[in-house]
């Protein structure tokens, strides 16, 4: 029984030695999608459909300040109360909605990359199966050392039908 849990054993870390690590450059197969375009476009979309909405309230907001003042004189206390309440509710919801705007627009960008990540992984595990790679790595500023012969980038590329020129 010892004997057979020493083999078992042996037969594990032998196994794990065997491991095939790779590295990616995901924003870079990004950078070189033709569909990357389509994605910025949209976000710029989103972003001035966001403006406009902000200008808006702007608007309003300045002309309920206008009419407050122009019917300042003829209103009772409780009127201009009332108004005032609408006039700091109104700045409330501009500096939320100024807020928020960034925020969404990052959601926005994610949801309209997820499609390009999902193509970009596809790729990117059909080539680590078809190569016997166990492991592959975001290649970013925390990898110390890559051998560059095991960067899947270009691979993915390929795959992708995207060309690269030498050099880039």
């Amino acid at each position: 029984m010892k004997y057979l849990k020493i083999i078992f054993l042996l037969i594990c870390v032998s196994g794990f030695a065997q491991t095939k690590v790779g590295t990616i450059d995901v924003d870079f197969v990004l950078s070189k999608m033709p569909e990357l375009t389509g994605v910025q476009k949209q976000v710029e979309d989103y972003g001035n459909g966001l403006e406009a909405d902000l200008k808006k309230k702007m608007d309003a907001y300045q002309a309920e300040i206008e009419r407050y003042k122009q019917d300042e004189g003829g209103l009772t206390i409780n009127q201009r109360k009332v108004r005032q309440d609408s006039i700091i509710a109104m700045e409330n919801d501009i500096t939320k909605f100024q807020q928020n705007g960034n925020q969404l627009i990052v959601i926005k960008r994610e949801e309209y990359m997820q499609p390009l990540y999902n193509k970009v992984g596809a790729a990117l595990e059909k080539i680590a199966q078809a190569e016997g790679y166990t492991q592959v790595l975001l290649r970013n500023s925390d990898v110390v050392y890559i051998d560059n012969r095991f960067d899947l980038t270009i691979a993915v590329l390929r795959e992708l039908g995207i060309e690269v020129k030498e050099g880039e």
